[in-house]
């Protein structure tokens, strides 16, 4: 296990591709909110969303429930745009634009219908997201570089010397095991943010 020092240091090391997923989420949501041709397809992802709440709005224990749903469902799809990034770095590529999407599209949304996006992201968004928005734009930040791995293993193949870009994936792969904790850890801390504050300060 690393150490925090050491965990630090990694973090530091992959801030091109930290940076690169930062852009690629705003990207996102400035094509989400000025691209009126995504609007159909990003209504029905925020109706998939709204399906789901009602669902847990049923349940026996809704507050338990939606903890558990925010947790589990942000975990497995941190994982999955982590290590299915070796895919070419596609899968976090395209989680970055469309949550980002959604996300523009939603604030573009309210202010059209007079609502105050801005306080309303403040108050519905910004508790938990402080914590959640950074943890996700690092698993897939790791993603990416799976990716470009992937990229200079097929190289490599070809070109290059395997065993080389063998021990950089061996590498690599051992530090995302520490990282990935602290996402969990993270991610935890930001759904209990989202299922009891977050309505809180909604209710105010």
């Amino acid at each position: 296990m690393l150490s925090w020092k050491a965990m630090v240091q990694h973090l530091v090391a992959m801030r091109t591709y930290i940076a690169m997923s930062a852009i690629l989420f705003f990207a996102g949501m400035i094509v989400g909110g000025t691209n009126t041709a995504l609007h159909q397809y990003l209504n029905s992802q925020l109706q998939g969303i709204s399906d789901i709440a009602d669902q847990i709005d049923q349940s026996s224990n809704p507050m338990l429930s939606m903890f558990l749903f925010i947790f589990f469902n942000n975990t497995i799809k941190s994982i999955f745009v982590m290590y299915l990034g070796a895919a070419f770095g596609i899968i976090p590529l395209f989680f970055l634009l469309v949550n980002g999407m959604v996300l523009g599209y939603l604030y573009t949304s309210m202010n059209e219908q007079g609502v105050n996006a801005a306080l309303l992201f403040v108050k519905g968004i910004l508790p938990h997201g402080i914590l959640e928005i950074p943890a996700i734009l690092i698993a897939c930040a790791y993603g990416l570089k799976f990716g470009a791995l992937g990229f200079r293993g097929l190289k490599s193949l070809f070109f290059g010397s395997r065993k080389t870009i063998g021990a950089e994936y061996e590498f690599f792969a051992t530090r995302t095991v520490a990282v990935m904790l602290l996402l969990v850890i993270t991610l935890l801390a930001a759904a209990v943010i989202e299922t009891t504050v977050t309505p809180w300060l909604l209710s105010m």
